[in-house]
């Protein structure tokens, strides 16, 4: 199944986004430390126009550290690029975000003027929480589920950070299949825009291959099974799942799977590693390559074609 998700509001929000990018300074782009590079919107650097961008990998107390620290090396190592991990509770390193930003612009910080920011990112990554933690006061409406920010805003704070809020967008197609499932998974996708027991499915077999021993002890499961529909079907089972004649409702098994993720009720758990993603890239450039190759040989063929009499 391909997910994909893109009401009105989010093409309105990418024309906004558009017509003030002169006016920005930094970007901020807020990420989700469980799924870093799926939810990197590829939005972002067609917009940019080559301003610095500080990544913030949000959500880092429901990722596998060790697995994030990997994912803070590759987007350190990029050209104009600063990375960052973060739970809201850490307010440390929140209050330590302005003097980021001033360092990656110091012609406009020594200037005395406010360093001009634009927070960016998927539904539901936290976003309007960071806006909050950074001014220091509850003005950016939060919720727990995606779109809750529909139109862009703008705050200043009192130590020299202008703030632009814009609403959460993802991108018209979402071309990874996986990555799809993983946002979806995420929450960063409303729940009415996705079939719950085809994501859940997903989530099973993921947490099978990869999180074996958290799935069986989160549900009190002695042994696996191999597919992932028997592994729902044991979930609900052992939750209480189940329809008169003790048949499983997968539905309520499927929220049930989903909401425990989400809530980090089943360990620090990420969706996706660096190497994962470099062979994805790699794969797709020989393809690229490929194709070009191809269109190539094509042109020579109908230009021998056209020259014959």
């Amino acid at each position: 199944m391909s997910i994909n998700w893109f009401p009105g509001h989010m093409h309105k929000a990418r024309k906004e986004i558009a017509k003030v990018m002169d006016e920005i300074d930094v970007i901020i782009e807020v990420l989700d430390a469980r799924l870093p590079r799926s939810s990197e919107n590829p939005l972002v650097d067609a917009l940019r126009r080559g301003k610095p961008v500080l990544k913030i990998l949000n959500k880092s107390d429901l990722a596998d550290p060790a697995i994030t620290r990997e994912w803070l090396d590759y987007f350190n190592a990029q050209p104009e690029i600063q990375a960052i991990a973060l739970s809201q509770s850490d307010k440390k390193i929140i209050k330590g975000i302005l003097a980021r930003c001033k360092q990656m612009v110091p012609a406009r910080s020594s200037s005395g003027r406010p360093v001009r920011t634009m927070i960016m990112g998927i539904p539901n990554v936290g976003k309007s929480t960071l806006i909050n933690a950074l001014l220091g006061r509850k003005i950016a409406k939060v919720g727990n589920e995606p779109a809750v920010t529909k139109s862009q805003k703008r705050y200043t704070t009192h130590n020299g950070l202008a703030l632009s809020d814009t609403p959460g967008i993802l991108w018209p197609k979402i071309e990874d299949p996986d990555s799809g499932y993983r946002l979806a998974a995420s929450g960063a996708i409303r729940d009415t825009a996705i079939e719950h027991e085809d994501i859940a499915l997903f989530t099973a077999a993921f947490l099978r291959d990869l999180y074996p021993e958290r799935l069986a002890e989160r549900f009190k499961i002695k042994d696996l099974p191999e597919l992932s529909d028997e592994v729902l079907d044991e979930i609900g089972r052992r939750r209480g799942c189940l329809r008169p004649g003790g048949i499983v409702e997968r539905n309520k098994a499927a929220t049930l799977l989903l909401n425990e993720l989400r809530s980090g009720k089943l360990g620090l758990i990420s969706f996706e590693t660096v190497a994962e993603w470099q062979e994805k890239d790699r794969q797709a450039e020989l393809e690229r390559q490929q194709a070009l190759a191809l269109a190539a040989t094509g042109e020579e063929i109908d230009d021998t074609v056209k020259k014959e009499p």
